[in-house]
């Protein structure tokens, strides 16, 4: 491999990484962000790094619901400092959401399990920073259509705004829904026949043979919070957090 590479790791353990991945590769420069400010402050200047490292959730109370791989991902990009990423996983349910966006990015070059080992992960930097894209990991469950996907269009950003409210507690009936989310009455009274009610049986995520109701929606929005919040915040949506 050329020498000179540069490697940024993006996560609030590391620095613990940090020195194995300097012994381990010839002329490397690694830096690194353990959290936000520390991130842009690092991409703020004029290095562009060959690959980047970053754990998709970060386990740190402070920010669990306040930053994640894809705020990385899109902190790139804003400073225009774009690279391959690699994204650690930790193997629980709650990614899975997250998982199915970062499939879809371009940015994104693997996804690897924290629990295969620092040599795995060394590799993935490796094949990320010659440009070779990782096999993507098996999809755990049938086959469904992405948050991400759904929620892409004018009709997905207000269903998004609405689920976002919902997610954080901020609404808890139409009244409520219809002034967190700035909609009208009538387009928060819609929520569970024209906006989310849509997208769970889109998802398999309710059985049709059940009403669909609006504490069906509320806890579906409850369930899928994470995501939820992430995409909020991401997409210019955190004024209804």
């Amino acid at each position: 491999m050329a020498t000179g590479l540069r490697i940024l790791i993006a996560s609030p353990l590391g620095r613990v990484i940090s020195g194995p991945l300097e012994s381990a590769f010839d002329d490397v420069k690694v830096a690194v962000a353990t959290n936000d400010d520390e991130l842009t402050a690092i991409i703020s200047g004029t290095v562009r790094y060959d690959v980047v490292a970053a754990d998709l959730i970060w386990n740190r109370p402070e920010m669990e619901w306040t930053f994640d791989g894809l705020d990385v991902i899109d902190r790139l990009n804003q400073a225009q400092r774009t690279a391959p990423v690699l994204l650690a996983t930790q193997g629980h349910s709650i990614e899975n959401d997250l998982l199915e966006e970062a499939r879809l990015r371009p940015e994104v070059f693997g996804v690897v399990p924290k629990a295969a080992g620092l040599p795995v992960i060394m590799d993935g930097l490796r094949s990320a920073a010659l440009g070779r894209r990782l096999p993507q990991p098996p999809v755990p469950g049938p086959r469904r259509p992405p948050l991400y996907e759904l929620l892409s269009d004018r009709r997905g950003q207000t269903a998004g705004r609405m689920a976002g409210a919902i997610a954080s507690g901020r609404a808890s009936d139409g009244a409520s829904l219809a002034s967190v989310a700035k909609v009208s009455p009538s387009t928060a009274n819609k929520v569970t026949s024209h906006y989310l009610g849509p997208m769970l049986l889109a998802r398999d995520e309710h059985d049709e043979q059940l009403p669909l109701t609006q504490g069906s929606i509320y806890r579906w929005c409850g369930l899928h919070a994470r995501y939820l919040i992430s995409w909020c915040r991401r997409h210019g949506h955190s004024d209804v957090l």
